[in-house]
């Protein structure tokens, strides 16, 4: 069985290396990997790829940016002939990303089946494009890969059948377990001469927090104010750098927060290990901080992974600045976070969606 796999933003990569892992050490399914570009800068993509051990892509489309509808059409287009080439007997994508959606509308189209990993995933606000993305995904897929028992309530309610619904856990939390003690040797902390448990790790980039001038002034005040107990380490997507030019003048920058390149995955996970707190906007780090136990405020008003609030170590505090430092003084009072780990938060998802898939193609 031939199975393409899409990736087009870095996120998409920590999910895609387990479903490759497996399946080479299985010998069952051949993956091709697609890389669409959505997302691409060479340096980092190429520390990435090296701390997850991936394989060079098979396919690289180079769609680059664009508005959304430019960026999905690009990438169907260029994809479909992907498909038309290689005629994969299957088509996994993860996330939810325009990638995701472009690739999903061509398996539809094409009538080739479509597996998609971490379905079922609702913030039920469709100002978010991701939103849109995971919705239209999940009613094409044949395959629905769930993180988490609320899901299947989620897809039945859009009409997804239940011999479609396959709960197999979170592919994140595979690479996560995988690389942790690689990820253990990396010396970040002595580069960036911090202390265990000494410093606020942050991640910002969604446009609704970073484009908005009086939303980010806000946030980046909370985090000034923060900063004068614990320093704060920010690794700077992009359009956020662009954002903090714009927005915030230098003088209301204090040396306490330490504005950081992006770094790479094993460095990532090792200096949100040993944060006394993270204050994140994405996804991903709320199902990370809650397996590793790090205490972690999300600044958004709502979440499409509601087990990491209701088990986790993760709270939703909007983004009002305000309430942040209030949050943010309160989870540094406490010595440690309660929590559990989800059910199937435990590094062997990718081996249950090969065996949902041996099964079914057999």
């Amino acid at each position: 069985m031939k199975a393409a796999i899409i990736v087009g933003a870095r996120p998409n990569f920590m999910k895609a290396a387990p479903l490759i892992r497996e399946f080479k050490a299985r010998g069952t399914v051949t993956p091709l990997l697609v890389h669409t570009g959505q997302h691409y800068d060479e340096n980092m993509s190429k520390i990435f790829f090296e701390d997850l051990e991936l394989p060079q892509p098979d396919m690289y489309l180079g769609v680059g940016s664009g508005t959304h509808a430019e960026q999905t059409g690009k990438v169907m287009t260029a994809f479909e002939q992907v498909v038309e080439d290689e005629r994969p007997d299957l088509i996994i994508v993860v996330g939810d990303v325009n990638s995701t959606l472009a690739c999903s509308l061509v398996g539809a189209k094409r009538l080739v089946p479509v597996a998609h990993v971490e379905s079922g995933l609702r913030s039920f606000d469709l100002a978010m494009p991701e939103e849109i993305n995971r919705m239209v995904t999940d009613i094409l897929s044949r395959f629905c890969f769930t993180t988490s028992p609320e899901a299947e309530g989620n897809l039945k309610r859009e009409g997804v059948t239940g011999d479609r619904i396959f709960f197999v856990g979170n592919i994140m939390i595979d690479s996560l377990l995988f690389y942790l003690e690689k990820a253990k040797r990396s010396r970040i902390l002595e580069k960036l001469e911090l202390e265990e448990r000494g410093y606020i790790l942050v991640t910002l980039h969604r446009p609704s927090n970073v484009d908005d001038p009086d939303t980010f002034r806000g946030i980046f005040g909370a985090l000034a104010e923060i900063s004068r107990t614990s320093p704060v380490v920010f690794p700077v997507h992009p359009r956020t750098r662009k954002m903090i030019e714009a927005f915030i003048p230098p003088d209301s920058r204090p040396k306490e927060i330490r504005l950081i390149d992006p770094i790479g995955y094993l460095d990532f996970v090792k200096a949100m290990e040993k944060a006394r707190l993270v204050i994140t906007d994405s996804g991903g780090i709320q199902e990370e901080t809650t397996v590793l136990g790090v205490p972690c405020l999300t600044a958004r008003k709502n979440t499409e992974r509601p087990i990491t609030v209701d088990l986790g170590t993760n709270r939703l505090v909007g983004t009002d600045g305000d309430v942040i430092l209030e949050a943010a003084k309160e989870a540094l009072g406490k010595e440690t976070a309660e929590h559990r780990i989800p059910p199937l938060w435990d590094g062997k998802t990718a081996g249950r969606i090969a065996d949902v898939l041996e099964k079914q193609f057999k």
